[in-house]
């Protein structure tokens, strides 16, 4: 049996056709989207990977995560924080309790560290604004753990 299509105008193969073009021809742009959102993922990730703690730091800094929250609201509640400090103060709590991670928790070994590279990112810039004295004046946990975080946000000593 032989088929033979017409591609005569008027015909429903005609309008098949050009509406199988305007699907695939959809797909680009989306593709192109895709494309740029794993890029991006892709390059915090790496920006993660690259500010990462060591391993001797990393333990130590996820136990003390739940005061670093604390320090967070603390300056965020603080009068003297300046207003640029404040709205990177919303972003890390907010980034903090957000069920989305860049790199999921269930992870093993990698899962929680957006959430201490991201601390340790935006309190190091607050800490080197306000000074080292000033996070440990509203530190609400014990000097040990001050001075892992100290040490983790590549503070200068007072």
């Amino acid at each position: 049996m032989r088929y033979e299509f017409s591609a005569k105008p008027g015909s429903g193969i005609t309008a098949a056709w050009h509406l199988y073009h305007a699907r695939v021809g959809a797909l680009g742009p989306i593709m192109i989207a895709v494309a740029a959102i794993v890029g991006v993922w892709l390059l915090l990730v790496a920006f993660i990977w690259l500010h990462r703690p060591t391993r001797e730091l990393a333990m130590p800094a996820l136990r003390a995560l739940p005061d670093i929250v604390r320090l967070a609201r603390r300056l965020l509640a603080d009068p003297r924080t300046p207003l640029r400090h404040r709205i990177g103060l919303v972003v890390l709590i907010v980034w903090l309790i957000s069920p989305i991670d860049l790199l999921p928790e269930f992870l093993p070994g990698i899962g929680p560290l957006d959430d201490i590279v991201a601390a340790a990112v935006i309190l190091g810039w607050i800490g080197r604004g306000t000074g080292t004295a000033r996070l440990r004046e509203l530190w609400p946990g014990d000097a040990a753990g001050f001075n892992v975080v100290a040490r983790m946000l590549r503070l200068p000593a007072e």
